[in-house]
This record gives structure tokens, sequence and C-alpha cells, in this order.
């Protein structure tokens, strides 16, 4: 069978297609080497830069079981599936990828398909023409029968740009490296509000050991108002102990009502958090390990903290800025397109795909700027220092890094000494408290000192529950600082 004029030209087209695509694996994006800090152990100047290779990629896992809370664990991987502004950064994320996807359909050609039919005619016009007789006058009509024609067609059209320089190669790999980041975005929301969310559960809890602890103390206030009233009615004590005693129950029911209004409001933030109104979130007053610290490493390799989401996110950035140079740099070259097109034409419809019916064309154009006032020099100028920014902001992302995890281990150390402290602080103004009530029954201290005492004590057991609470947050920020936690497992997969 005689092939169709048409496929002459398909296949024509392909091979010259084919062999302008070799020209295509030309590049212009430079081959810029970007380096972030680094140093055998923290606490040490570092000593130079080393080549950039995130690990966000590498599973977290539940890094909240490290705390050993069964409610906190149940609660936590909520957050994830639920949050409103992880959802937004995950519809981000398929965004990204697919501008990927439409930069990539820049390597094919494209094809368009077309069929119509058109009539067309030349018509005659209708008149009426006067003669006269002798009987009269009559009208004659006169007309011209329409020539009318109609004719079928169809077209198959295609038309390819090589890439010649490298211009969509480099499109395509900026919208990767824009996608990646993306996704470090989004893993490093997830991390952020997770991160945050635990923090607010620790401080509801702190907030329910403190609420206890001042229902404790208002329970004991109330009977030391009650003893002063009393030796008031029998005349042993001034109405001064009595005002004191009021004064001292007042301030610490007071202290109570803005420490449970402090609770609702972290409640509040969690239910947002987990995705959640809070009338339809639930936690309930619990107990808190105080206690439970997770042990920070006194030092960690430096490289952990490429599993930093936002140094990712960072590092991807400017991968896509440098791929942008290229594209820039593309323009100052001529770019060629090809194109082909063919297809029947025919006045009858059973004749249209009759080969005599075929008609087809194939062309090539070359177009280059002559002269464009610099703009395509300032396009490549603005690239690359969009480029230098990119890897500024890199890098000091690094840096923050390094700081972060820096303040966490400093701190990590002075607040288990203030803890020890504080809990002997704690000790010794119970003992205080009541030493100070025995003498008071026994008239030997002015209720003044009580009142002191009372106030010391209640004040050390608030201390030791906040620097308790403040262990567990900065162990909770290290954990974010090195990305996600630092268990054995995680150091050896890096």
């Amino acid at each position: 069978m005689t092939a169709l004029p048409f496929a002459h030209a398909a296949r024509a087209t392909l091979a010259l297609a084919a062999l302008s695509a070799l020209g295509a694996c030309t590049s212009l994006a430079p081959n810029d080497k970007f380096d972030a800090p680094t140093s055998a152990k923290f606490l040490e100047p570092p000593p130079g830069w080393m080549a950039a290779a995130p690990a966000d990629t590498l599973a977290r896992g539940p890094w909240w079981t490290l705390f050993n809370d069964p409610v906190l664990d149940q609660l936590a991987p909520q957050v994830a599936v639920s949050n409103q502004t992880v959802a937004a950064d995950a519809a981000a994320v398929e965004q990204s990828w697919a501008a990927v996807r439409e930069q990539q359909a820049a390597f094919f050609p494209t094809v368009t398909l077309e069929a119509g039919a058109t009539r067309s005619g030349v018509g005659g016009k209708s008149g009426a023409g006067v003669a006269t007789t002798s009987g009269g006058t009559s009208v004659v009509t006169t007309s011209k029968t329409s020539n009318r024609t109609t004719r079928y067609s169809a077209s198959l059209g295609a038309s390819w740009a090589p890439d010649l320089w490298g211009s969509v190669a480099n499109s395509v790999s900026a919208a990767k490296s824009t996608a990646q980041a993306s996704e470090a975005d989004l893993a490093n929301a997830t991390l952020s509000a997770q991160t945050t969310f635990v923090t607010d559960y620790l401080s509801v809890r702190e907030a329910d050991a403190e609420i206890a602890i001042l229902q404790t103390t208002i329970v004991a206030y109330e009977r030391s108002l009650k003893i002063t009233q009393n030796r008031y009615a029998a005349a042993i004590a001034a109405r001064s102990d009595v005002l004191q005693a009021q004064t001292t129950l007042a301030n610490a029911r007071s202290s109570l009502a803005a420490l449970v209004q402090q609770r609702k409001q972290l409640f509040h933030a969690m239910a947002v958090l987990a995705g959640q109104a809070p009338a339809n979130f639930t936690l309930p007053p619990g107990d808190w390990n105080s206690t439970r610290v997770p042990a920070i490493p006194s030092s960690v390799p430096s490289e952990l903290l490429q599993r930093r989401p936002d140094i990712a996110a960072s590092q991807r950035r400017v991968q896509a800025a440098n791929a942008q140079i290229g594209v820039a740099r593309a323009a100052y070259f001529p770019s060629l397109t090809l194109s082909g097109n063919g297809g029947p034409s025919s006045s009858s419809l059973s004749k249209l795909f009759d080969a005599s019916s075929f008609a087809w064309s194939l062309g090539a154009s070359l177009a280059e700027t002559i002269f464009d006032g610099g703009a395509r020099t300032a396009r490549v100028d603005e690239a690359r220092a969009s480029w230098k920014e990119a890897v500024a902001n890199y890098r000091q992302t690094v840096l923050t890094a390094f700081q972060g995890v820096e303040d966490q281990l400093s701190s990590a150390g002075a607040l288990e000494e203030q803890q020890a402290q504080l809990r002997e602080a704690s000790a010794a103004a119970d003992q205080t408290e009541q030493i100070m009530q025995n003498q008071y029954q026994q008239g030997l201290v002015a209720y003044t000192d009580v009142v002191t005492a009372q106030a010391s004590a209640l004040t050390a057991r608030r201390q030791l529950m906040q620097v308790s609470l403040n262990r567990q947050t900065a162990a909770l920020q290290m954990i974010a600082e090195l990305g996600g936690g630092w268990t054995t497992q995680q150091l050896t997969k890096n």
C-alpha cells in the first residue's frame, strides 16, 4: 500500500526533530557549588563549609513518644492528618508538581487536529420589470438560480521547538527543585505544628499540676483563716491577722482563676492545631510526668542538621535559582521551530480520504533577537543575583540552626541544675511554712511571719513546676532543632 503524502511529511518532521535533539544536551545553567557550614561537633568554631546533602526524607517517626505519655501518643498524630495549615501546604506541593509536568510538556511537539465544512455560493437576484402593451401595463419577473458548493476538510498539524540550549531542561529542573522545596516546606510545617502541639500539651499538663497545687494550698489557707478567726474571737490575735489571712486566700484564689483561664486557652490552641473546633476537642485534667525528660545528647554530628526540612527547602531553592540562570542565558541564542501540516480537502465527503485529496506542508523557522536594549543581559544578571540571595539565605538558615542547637545544649544543663536547686528550695520552704504555722499557734511569732512563709512556699512550688516544664520544653525544642529527634538509629542512618 502506498504511503500517503502526509505520512511522508510526518516522518520527515520526526527525523528533523531527532537530528535537532542531538543539540539539546547543552545546558547553560552554571555548575556553581554552594556549601554549608559544618563542624565535627558543636561548641567548636566551624572549620569550613561542606557540600550540601539534605537528608530531610529520612523518616522521623513518632518522636513525641520520647515523653512516654499515652494520651500524647494518641493525640499528636492528629496534627499531620487534620491541621489545616499542613493541609494547605500539602495542596501547595500538588500545585508544584503539576507545574513540573507543565514544564515537561515543552519537550514534546504540539499536535492539533482541525476538521470543518464550509458552504459557499454566488446567488442571483429576483426582480420585476415593467412592459407596456396595448391593453395596459404588465409586470415581468426574472430570477437567477444561486450556485452553492460545500467543501469538507480535515487537517493534522504539529509544531515543535527543540530544546537546543537547555532552556526547557533548566525550566524543568527549576520546577522540580521548587516542588522539592515545597515538600520540605510541608515537612517543616508539619514538624512545626507538631512541636507547638506537644508544647501546648506539656503546658496544659503543667497547668493541671499547678492547679492541683493551688487547690491544695487554698484548702490550707482556708484552714489558716479559720485559725486566725478563732484566735481573734478569743482575743488572742489581732484583727490584722484575719485581714492578712483573707488577703492571702484571695490572692491564691485569683491565681487559680488565672491559671484555669490559661489552661483553657492552651486547650483551645491544641484543638485548632488538631484541626478541630474547641467544642469538639476533649482533654480532661490528667497526671503530668514532670520527671520524664528525654536525655539530650551532649554532642551530635552537625550533619544531622541536614535533616531539618527548612534547611532542605532553602538548599533546593538555591538549585532552582541556579537553573533559572540557564533559562535566562538561553535567550541569547536563536530559537528553532519545526512545523508540519497536512490533511485532505474535498467537495465530496465520500472522497475526503482519497489520496488525491491530501495536501501537506513542512517548514522550519529560526528566530533571533538582534537588539533588545540589554533586556536579556539584565535578566541574566537578575537571575544570578537571585542565586546569590538564595545561597546567602541558605547559609543563614544553617547558621541559625547551629545557634538553635547550641542554645538548647547550653540550656539543658543549666535547667537541670536549676531544677535541683529549686527542689531543695521548695522542700525547705514547705518546712519553714509548717514551722511558722506551729509557732504562730503557740504565740511565738507574728502572723506576718506565717504569711511570708506561705508566700515563699507557694512560689517555690510553682517555680519548681515551671522549671520542670522548661526542661521538657528545651528537650522538645532540641528535637525540633535537629529535624525530629536524635535516636541512635537516626544518627546511624544519616
